[in-house]
């Protein structure tokens, strides 16, 4: 603080704002920009995490023109849809994801259980379905309401992340550490079996078992 404050008397107040807002756009231009497919509670409350981080945030609804050319812009995608929504919008996106990192946030819930899991996993499929996009599961063991700060009761809770992609994976939990979580790599994606199977854990606690929504996990290590 007291090096800034002798570089604003050097400098002068304008000149040093000034520099300053470079910085900051600087910094803000270096950030990947992020679209989120999905205006709901969990894309709402990514957007206001990851703009508050600084980043540069786009998110549309269901409009598949729209989507397309969110999906265009976009350097990380974020899919945050209801899991039955995911073909469409899979079909709308078409190969405007390829080669970039597709963020899949969706649990598959089917009922009172998942409607798929243990020998594949919704990520999975989407990865076969979306074969140029390098699919990350993130952020789906998270309650919506948690989501744009990573925190439960003024506590960091973490977020697990899975998928075949070293750096697509190493993006998705920059951006969650960005955020406020403890991110961690939680392995290929296959292990996206078992991030589905905790998320439906997850709202089995908060809803099933009356907990609400305020409660999260933490990996102890």
């Amino acid at each position: 603080m007291v090096v800034l404050f002798k570089l604003e008397r050097f400098l002068g107040r304008g000149l040093f704002l000034g520099l300053i807002g470079l910085y900051v756009l600087n910094l803000r231009t270096m950030k990947p920009k992020v679209g989120i497919i999905g205006k709901g509670n969990v894309g709402s409350a990514l957007r206001r995490g990851l703009e508050r981080s600084g980043y540069e945030v786009k998110s549309v609804g269901r409009d598949p023109g729209g989507v397309k050319e969110l999906a265009a812009w976009g350097d990380i995608l974020i899919l945050a849809v209801p899991f039955l929504a995911v073909d469409q919008v899979v079909r709308e996106i078409g190969e405007r994801a390829k080669g970039k990192v597709l963020v899949d946030v969706t649990n598959p819930l089917g009922g009172d259980s998942l409607a798929i899991g243990f020998t594949t996993s919704a990520a999975e499929e989407l990865q076969k379905k979306a074969p140029g996009a390098k699919v990350v599961k993130a952020f789906n063991t998270i309650f919506a309401q948690n989501m744009d700060s990573g925190r439960v009761k003024n506590e960091k809770i973490t977020l697990l992340a899975s998928g075949d992609d070293a750096q697509a994976k190493a993006k998705t939990l920059e951006l969650a550490r960005d955020i406020g979580f403890d991110a961690v790599d939680a392995g290929p994606l296959k292990n996206a079996r078992w991030l589905e199977t905790l998320g439906f854990l997850n709202i089995q606690l908060g809803y099933g078992l009356k907990m609400g929504p305020q409660i999260g996990f933490k990996l102890v290590r």
